[in-house]
């Protein structure tokens, strides 16, 4: 799920964003209408609803309840969600079993043209080992995107520092049009290898921005699934679902980030297997159902819990964003 979200603080530890590049609003953005303005305390919660692996769709907005902390908020549902544009940074990890995967990732600029479809759009290129690296600036040209690719290959390092890398992507996104839909594509190893971005940070900055993370992971070892975070129903508080959030982030890295972010999660272990993820991810990503709802008054600070339910069909299978971060510094007693 590529979705929309509005600007986020950056991160002392990340790189200084890269300068304008040749991407340019197709239209005078003052000609455009917006159902979400800038800067408004909104929380954006794009969600699929499916029933036994089918789409559910034309849903209106009085058939979904949200939960902030177990409390009932009003629900607006954006019915032209397809219509904004979308920034979108794709990060493939270069390092350590990358040049062993990197045969089986022909098909991506393929499936970034189908993500981004024919809307408004601009692509920006990292790839990361020990720390990430621009390789190409925001553009809208899909030429430029696929030329680019050739420059992402295997770099000789040790390291995979996939939080830096997401935590870098956020902060480039931040300077973006916010009038886009913000996203990241992560391609890399399901774990985490040397980054120095905390996860309890890059938590709250992912809670913060509303950018959503789409990955799609190799090896993902014998934490594929993390069914205490899952599972996790609430009423622990915003520092208990915060440790929540830290413990899957350390057991499948790209996973417990597509999944606090309201994104999508697949691993693959072949060519095969890549390409019918990336299927996936595109069928969901064309899809949804951009909700929101204004943030209460008097939010408590901290990581809230978000939980999405359409009560007409208890059955459906909802993949939504599971938080968002109301202030600025996570608390220091998390580890």
């Amino acid at each position: 799920m590529l979705f929309l979200a509005l600007g986020s603080a950056a991160y002392a530890q990340t790189p200084a964003a890269p300068p304008a590049t040749d991407a340019a609003p197709t239209q005078d953005p003052s000609q455009q209408t917006y159902t979400l303005k800038a800067g408004a305390k909104i929380v954006l919660v794009p969600a699929t609803v499916s029933i036994k692996g089918q789409i559910v769709y034309g849903l209106k907005a009085d058939k979904f309840r949200i939960l902030d902390n177990g409390v009932s908020q009003a629900v607006t549902l954006d019915e032209d969600a397809q219509g904004f544009g979308l920034s979108l940074v794709v990060a493939v990890q270069c390092s350590r079993m990358a040049m062993m995967e990197y045969e089986k990732l022909q098909g991506l600029p393929t499936l970034v043209e189908s993500l981004v479809g024919g809307g408004p759009h601009e692509i920006a290129l990292i790839r990361y080992g020990a720390h990430p690296e621009l390789v190409q600036p925001f553009t809208r040209s899909l030429d430029k995107v696929a030329s680019a690719m050739s420059r992402m290959g295997p770099c000789e390092d040790d390291e995979a520092a996939t939080r830096d890398a997401v935590s870098y992507a956020s902060s480039i996104l931040e300077n973006r049009d916010t009038h886009n839909r913000h996203a990241v594509l992560l391609v890399g190893e399901a774990r985490d290898h040397g980054s120095s971005v905390k996860e309890k940070d890059l938590i709250a900055q992912l809670g913060r921005s509303n950018t959503v993370v789409d990955a799609v992971a190799y090896s993902p070892g014998s934490n594929e699934t993390m069914d205490d975070l899952k599972h996790f129903s609430g009423g622990r508080g915003p520092i208990g679902t915060l440790i929540m959030a830290v413990q899957g982030m350390r057991k499948n890295t790209a996973k417990a980030i597509a999944e606090e972010s309201g994104g999508d999660y697949f691993h693959f272990n072949n060519r095969a297997g890549f390409d019918e993820s990336l299927g996936k991810l595109t069928n969901r990503v064309h899809n949804y159902y951009l909700l929101s709802f204004p943030v209460p008054s008097g939010a408590e600070n901290g990581l809230h819990e978000i939980k999405v339910t359409v009560p007409e069909y208890p059955e459906a299978d909802i993949r939504a964003r599971r938080n968002y971060y109301a202030g600025d510094v996570p608390p220091s007693d998390v580890k």
